[in-house]
């Protein structure tokens, strides 16, 4: 049995939604688990929260792409995982993250970037999409990977749209496959 935690931070609720397709997609896999931890608008997580992430096989990250970066509230949540890095708590677990800004592009892989390397500095193991880009001639905006993002999935919700009309559906499904194949990846590495 595998367990992933999804620990993210969601401003408007767009990227709490690809959380919960990222955790729909873990969850569905034989033999594994899948549960969300959500960062508050403090940037704070609770003390039983952090023991969630320390007993998991899998830690998935999430913030929107605000400026280039991931949100202050993730990065503070970020800076206060040097405790378990201190202790290498998080070392050998499979990591993986998720993004979603208002712009197609957005500066999304920066955010990607920093939470990989977040991820390195944990001792932990990555996992990108292992989705081929929707990027032909016939691809259409609900293709599954149409952001054509292979570090993490992507996703994108115009600033105008209610958490209810963004993501797209091709977006979260991404995301729910990339889910999967976390789960997958963990189950495999923990054998």
């Amino acid at each position: 049995m595998s367990h992933t935690v999804i620990v993210y931070h969601s401003g408007y609720g767009h990227t709490r939604k690809q959380a919960e397709a990222v955790q729909k997609g873990a969850a569905g896999v034989a033999n594994a688990t899948a549960e969300l931890l959500e960062i508050s608008a403090e940037g704070e997580l609770l003390a039983a929260s952090w023991e969630k992430l320390e007993a998991a096989d899998a830690i998935v990250f999430g913030t929107p792409t605000y400026m280039g970066g991931p949100s202050w509230q993730f990065k503070r949540f970020a800076d206060a995982s040097s405790k378990p890095w201190f202790g290498s708590k998080w070392k050998n677990k499979i990591a993986a993250g998720f993004t979603n800004s208002a712009s197609v592009n957005g500066d999304k892989s920066s955010t990607l970037n920093y939470l990989f390397t977040l991820s390195m500095q944990q001792g932990m193991v990555w996992i990108g999409t292992g989705m081929m880009p929707a990027n032909s001639k016939a691809a259409q905006r609900n293709d599954l990977n149409w952001l054509g993002a292979f570090s993490g999935a992507m996703a994108q919700s115009p600033s105008d749209a209610s958490p209810e009309e963004g993501p797209l559906p091709g977006d979260l499904e991404t995301a729910r496959l990339f889910g999967c194949r976390i789960a997958e990846a963990a189950a495999r590495w923990n054998r």
